[in-house]
Formats: structure tokens, C-alpha cells, sequence
């Protein structure tokens, strides 16, 4: 039995909602206190870097596919989902390693004190929503790519195409809003990563 005859529904439901709760539990599991043997505070430039690279491929994905170049569209797009599955496990990786971040943290604390807030000022606001619709829309992606590229392997080409215009936005939009997160909270990951005196 191919990949055309089967029912993957069940499968793609547990994954979609595995993955949001194994991130979601990171943040309240405590950080080990082992080296893991790598300086696991590399990863948000990595992360960036995969997320970046995965909407410059979404970009090319849709322009091969208008251009009729399916074969082109295919790989372009298991390259995106192969990356993206990277980011997964090296996103899990950081925050089961690594300590929150938190934007506005001037003193690497931990603590957001008010002075701190005032600091920041209304940017906060700004990459509090940014991170929130990413948050959200990463958790929606997952079961939206699955099932696009599942559509394609069955070429079931007209259910393809009716989610696909609905998973290109928004996947395209959690790779380029992970990016900004990133560059918006870049200098807070410096200060928190000093070394404490």
C-alpha cells in the first residue's frame, strides 16, 4: 500500500499536537546542569539562519509552481519541511538547555524590572504581538504543512493546491516573523549569555 492509499489523518493530529506541548512543557521543566558538549547559546543565530533560509525556499517553491516547474516545486518544498524539522529539534534542544530569554532584560536577570520596562518603551508592545501571531501560527503550520505536502505525495492535486494557498501565508510568515523575533531580541541573548562576575 503507497503513501496514495493511506490514511495518515491520525498520525498527523498526534504530531501537530505532540509538538506544541513537548515546547510548551520546556518552559516549566527545570534546565539541567550538565555541559551538553557544544555552546548551545549558537542556536537562536542557527535558528534564524534555518528560518531565513526556509522563506527564501517558499519564495522559490511559489515561483516554480507558477511557472509550471513541478519538480522544482517538490524539492524546493521537502528541503523547507526538512529544514523546518531541523529548527524543531534544535529549537527543543536550546530550550530544554537554556534558560528564557526575556525581552528588555538590560541586566541578564532574569528579571523584568521596571526601569527595564521603561527602557524598552513601546517596542515591547511591538515584539509582543510579532512573537504571540508567530507563537500561535507556528502551532497552526504544523498539521497545514503536513497535509499540503501529504496532498501532493497522493496528487490529490485539487485539495493541494485549496490548502496550499492557505499554508504558503502563514508559513511563510512564521519563518520571516522567527527571523525578526530573533533580531529583536539579539542584544538581550548577549546580556544574558555574559559570563556573571
Amino acid at each position: 500500500m503507497g503513501i496514495k492509499d493511506k490514511n495518515l489523518n491520525t498520525p498527523i493530529a498526534i504530531v501537530s499536537i505532540a509538538i506544541p506541548v513537548v515546547v510548551a512543557l520546556l518552559f516549566f521543566l527545570p534546565k539541567p546542569d550538565f555541559q551538553p558538549g557544544f555552546d548551545p547559546h549558537i542556536l537562536p543565530l542557527f535558528h534564524a539562519i534555518l528560518n531565513s533560509t526556509t522563506a527564501i525556499l517558499l519564495v522559490a517553491s511559489l515561483y516554480f509552481i507558477k511557472n509550471k516547474q513541478v519538480q522544482a516545486h517538490k524539492v524546493t518544498n521537502l528541503i523547507a519541511i526538512g529544514l523546518s524539522a531541523i529548527f524543531l529539534v534544535s529549537y527543543v534542544t536550546y530550550h530544554a538547555l537554556v534558560p528564557e530569554t526575556k525581552f528588555g532584560d538590560l541586566n541578564g536577570n532574569g528579571i523584568l524590572e521596571d526601569s527595564e520596562k521603561a527602557a524598552a518603551g513601546g517596542i515591547r508592545y511591538l515584539y509582543y504581538f510579532i512573537l504571540t501571531s508567530h507563537i500561535i501560527l507556528s502551532t497552526i503550520i504544523v498539521p497545514l504543512v503536513l497535509f499540503t505536502a501529504l496532498r501532493g505525495f497522493q496528487n490529490d492535486i485539487p485539495r493541494h493546491r485549496k490548502i496550499a494557498r492557505i499554508t504558503w501565508p502563514i508559513w511563510f510568515y512564521v519563518a520571516i516573523t522567527g527571523v525578526i523575533v530573533y533580531i529583536m531580541l539579539s542584544p538581550y541573548h548577549q546580556v544574558n549569555h555574559l559570563p556573571k562576575l
